[in-house]
């Protein structure tokens, strides 16, 4: 929030509403994630998705991205529900397990990025971004904080 503002220049009140939205619901990285361990996952086992199940690891890996908790390691539980609605064995989450929280370092910054250009590309669209501070020509003004407020 503060690098939208200050260094992006998306005002507050564009940024408070489209930020925390997106950081719910644009959860692609999550979604990426999951299709592609399935698709790992189903290899290893030799067990060929079908163009069905590949559709419902497609809407099952959404759904529960989205519905993930935003904490490391939560979308390796939900991995559960995508293997499990595709019949594939859930001894499966071991093989990605060991790599699980280095690639959720790469899945949130995904999802921190996706997040940013959606608030940009709205403030842009609704005529509220600061073209100045956007290109660097001008600094938004730091508030310093209130003493014993964190």
């Amino acid at each position: 929030m503060d690098r939208a503002e200050k260094k992006m220049g998306v005002p507050r009140s564009l940024y408070s509403f489209t930020l925390p939205l997106g950081a719910k619901i644009n959860v692609d990285g999550t979604a990426t994630y999951m299709g592609v361990a399935t698709v790992l996952i189903a290899h290893f086992y030799n067990m060929p998705l079908t163009i069905p199940q590949q559709f419902t690891v497609i809407l099952t890996a959404t759904l529960a991205s989205i519905g993930a908790a935003g904490v490391p390691g939560a979308g390796l539980v939900m991995m559960s529900m995508v293997l499990t609605a595709v019949g594939l064995p859930l001894e499966g989450i071991a093989i990605i397990a060991g790599v699980d929280r280095i690639a959720d370092m790469f899945r949130t910054t995904v999802n921190v990025t996706g997040d940013a250009a959606c608030t940009l590309a709205v403030a842009r669209t609704e005529g509220m971004l600061d073209k100045d501070v956007f290109y660097g020509r001008k600094e938004v003004a730091v508030v310093p904080a209130t003493p014993g407020l964190a």
